[in-house]
């Protein structure tokens, strides 16, 4: 058994000829740069890219292969310079009827093994969605009805960013997974915290207790990936080894949640839209404490404090430490030339991140920003809550 670092959560913003499939990502996110930034820049073992279910994606893939840069392999995903696993995946859109009898909508990561069960994937896929080319679009079915289609093909569904206000499960679908999956509910091994909560905020509900924790980046551009990842055991790195550390089998398991400080998260607080401010206040706030206003966007933070079933957390015992990472493009005075610079001595984010000494970094960037770096590392900055869409802030 060895250690390595996963982040399952990467988009894919255009394709290598320019064809667009994630809109609001950066174009320089397609499937060969993602593979490259993971091994020369960021030290990332395994990546799930989740727009792989994308006709435009699959042809690049095809390409990537005949190339001989990469190669599939027997146990599930595709091995590039034998450094970096990418796991095959799909970020599906579901239509799901909320508490209240409302139509609401949550987002669905589904991965695979190989790109022969993926295609057949969009392939059926199709049927259901209008535009199969571009990411994360509408199905017309439930992730109940979704899941029978993932599992059909060899894959595994996780819930995406499950507490966020919007498109995911218990931001704006249900106070229980329970309730939409039902029967089918042991079919989901994990979730997805999402960069507005934690492991702390998620083990005040119960039912979450013996599904694993995913933090993962949901990046958009190639410096976000890894601003949060997974450190796990296994033996290999595959798909059929990351389904083992979801389900906690033979000695494959999550060994620490690297995330965000929730409070650096877009959605941790309730917003108000008509003051176009972060309300303060105890959790939950469900109105503007100036104007009245429930025209808010519900905070992370005071969402889970209202469907919260446990008097305080407490987590299982088997639940792996979360360690709060402030990445380097959060921390104050570091802009692209630094972190170019700390990176062509030291070679990657982990690295830097996590292992060197004030020392090190003084060595190469000054004392003010190797300061801050440490004091990040150490919990010792202060953070200004984020909220409606707008990060938090490091000061």
């Amino acid at each position: 058994m060895y250690e390595v670092f996963g982040d399952f959560h990467v988009h894919i913003g255009r394709s290598e000829n320019g064809k667009p499939i994630k809109i609001t990502a950066a174009r320089s996110l397609n499937f060969a740069n993602i593979a490259k930034e993971c091994v020369q820049k960021k030290g990332i073992n395994i990546v799930g890219i989740i727009d792989c279910a994308s006709p435009y994606v699959i042809e690049d893939i095809e390409e990537f292969l005949r190339s001989g840069e990469a190669f599939e392999i027997p146990d599930g995903g595709i091995i590039y310079q034998n450094k970096v696993c990418i796991i095959l995946g799909s970020e599906i859109e579901t239509s799901e009827i909320n508490d209240e009898g409302k139509t609401g909508s949550a987002h669905n990561l589904c991965y695979f093994p190989t790109l022969k069960d993926i295609k057949a994937f969009s392939n059926e896929m199709k049927n259901h969605i209008h535009n199969i080319t571009l990411s994360s679009q509408r199905a017309d079915i439930s992730a109940y009805e979704l899941i029978d289609i993932v599992t059909k093909y060899n894959g595994i569904l996780i819930p995406a960013h499950a507490f966020t206000p919007h498109k995911s499960f218990y931001g704006n679908c249900t106070s229980s997974l329970k309730r939409i999956f039902k029967e089918k509910y042991d079919l989901i091994p994990g979730i997805e915290l999402g960069l507005s909560s934690d492991t702390y905020l998620a083990d005040k509900i119960s039912e979450l207790e013996n599904k694993t924790f995913l933090t993962n980046s949901d990046a958009h551009s190639l410096p976000k990936i890894a601003r949060e990842y997974n450190k796990m055991q296994v033996e290999d790195v595959s798909f059929k080894e990351f389904v083992k550390v979801l389900k906690r089998e033979d000695g494959r398991k999550i060994v620490a949640n690297y995330g965000l400080d929730p409070k650096l998260g877009k959605y941790h607080r309730t917003y108000c839209e008509v003051c176009d401010k972060r309300i303060p206040g105890d959790a939950p706030v469900t109105k503007c404490n100036t104007c009245e206003s429930k025209n808010i966007t519900m905070g992370v933070f005071d969402r889970i404090e209202i469907i919260k079933d446990k008097k305080e957390t407490k987590s299982p015992k088997d639940r792996p430490e979360y360690i709060y990472q402030i990445p380097l493009t959060f921390i104050p005075g570091i802009g692209k030339k630094t972190i170019d610079k700390l990176l062509e001595h030291f070679g990657t984010e982990m690295t830097i991140l996590h292992k060197l000494s004030n020392d090190d970094i003084e060595g190469v960037v000054g004392d003010k920003i190797a300061n801050n770096i440490i004091n990040a590392r150490d919990g010792k900055m202060h953070i200004v809550e984020g909220g409606g869409g707008v990060y938090g802030k490091v000061e």
